[in-house]
């Protein structure tokens, strides 16, 4: 897509004021990270509290008695009012379409899904249910960080008394916004939708806080690597199972076989049957040796000799926190956990350590 053709952020002003960088990313004009630096930002926001402009990201509402389940692995019959679930939408072969937030809100179910599906996801959504209304006239904000709760209490101080994954809304100088405790860091944070003609001037009141600094698209990728998150397009894709890229967490018990609503979804025999009897790969946490992330597309191999490799990596960089390269894998699944292996760079092997994720420890709010 040409540059000319990138769609713009209601904030895109704000955001050049603050001296971002843009980039082009899922077909919008993206900040990419501010004077701070990622590195900089990466560790404000795992210290303090980081504000990300997330509109890019698609925002739909369902009616209430949708029957979402018919495209998704998740309890939303018994999600309630208030609460939010992580989920996806699987294709018939068991693989991912996307990822998506799933909350139950007065007038019926909220979603939000990536930028880069949210076309396609509309139209599946269309082709099954009826009353799919697009919200195309709310910004979509993040707060991230240990004082992400500090800072959004100065302006809203009710948001203290929210758990993880509550979904809510509160109004702020007459502005309805809709809030969740949620995010995509590893870091305890908030996601906030707001009528778009009142995005600036709450972003502002918000970076008045000297707790809060503006966190591009770099530092939120680092982040979410280092706390094991998958991205979508990456690490999940419909050549990928929920199962192998190390989400089964995420497909509810009441869906799985023995449940009340087992199975029902797209996929759903070869997903219930990788849950009883394992999948063809897993995912793996890799830490290089030496300073040098290894980046997506690297083969690994259980030995600097061998022929054949048995994955490859899907998602690398250098963990700021960490102090030190990470990656994702998907590994065949028969491969010890306890053995050192090998990535190709180059032509050359080199050792990686697997290791349990995620890379940080969580700053969820429980």
């Amino acid at each position: 897509m040409a540059e000319g053709d990138l769609k713009t952020l209601a904030l895109a002003d704000l955001h050049a004021e603050l001296g971002g960088k843009f980039v082009g990313f899922a077909g919008y004009a993206m900040p990419v990270q501010y004077p701070l630096g990622v590195m900089g930002e990466h560790l404000w926001t795992r210290e303090s509290a980081g504000l990300f402009d997330v509109s890019h990201m698609g925002q739909v509402m369902l009616p209430g008695d949708s029957d979402l389940e018919t495209l998704v692995p998740v309890d939303v019959a018994g999600l309630a009012e208030g609460r939010q679930r992580y989920g996806f939408f699987t294709n018939d072969a068991g693989g991912v379409l996307d990822d998506l937030m799933i909350a139950r809100v007065p007038d019926g179910l909220f979603l939000v899904v990536n930028a880069g599906c949210k076309d396609a996801d509309i139209a599946h959504l269309r082709a099954h249910l009826d009353g799919v209304r697009v919200i195309e006239d709310r910004a979509l904000l993040a707060l991230q960080g240990p004082k992400a709760e500090a800072a959004l209490a100065a302006l809203i101080p009710e948001v203290a008394d929210m758990r993880f994954m509550d979904s809510t809304r509160m109004a702020w100088n007459g502005a309805e916004l809709w809030i969740s405790r949620s995010g995509y860091t590893g870091e305890d944070g908030f996601e906030i939708s707001i009528p778009e003609g009142r995005a600036e001037a709450f972003a502002r009141a918000l970076l008045e806080d000297e707790r809060v600094e503006p966190i591009g698209l770099g530092a939120r990728d680092s982040l979410r690597l280092e706390a094991g998150l998958p991205l979508y397009g990456q690490d999940m894709d419909p050549s990928v199972s929920p199962i192998e890229a190390g989400q089964a967490w995420a497909i509810s018990k009441v869906r799985r076989s023995g449940g009340d609503r087992a199975g029902g979804f797209p996929g759903a025999d070869t997903l219930l049957d990788q849950i009883a009897n394992g999948a063809p790969r897993r995912r793996v946490g890799l830490l290089p040796e030496g300073r040098a992330p290894m980046r997506t597309g690297v083969e690994i191999f259980t030995s600097p000799d061998a022929p054949t490799p048995i994955g490859k990596i899907t998602s690398g960089g250098f963990g700021p926190t960490l102090g030190a390269p990470m990656a994702l894998a998907l590994v065949a699944s028969d491969t010890p956990g306890d053995i050192p292996l090998y990535g190709e760079v180059r032509g050359k092997r080199l050792p990686v350590a697997q290791v349990k994720l995620p890379f940080t420890p969580p700053g969820f709010k429980r």
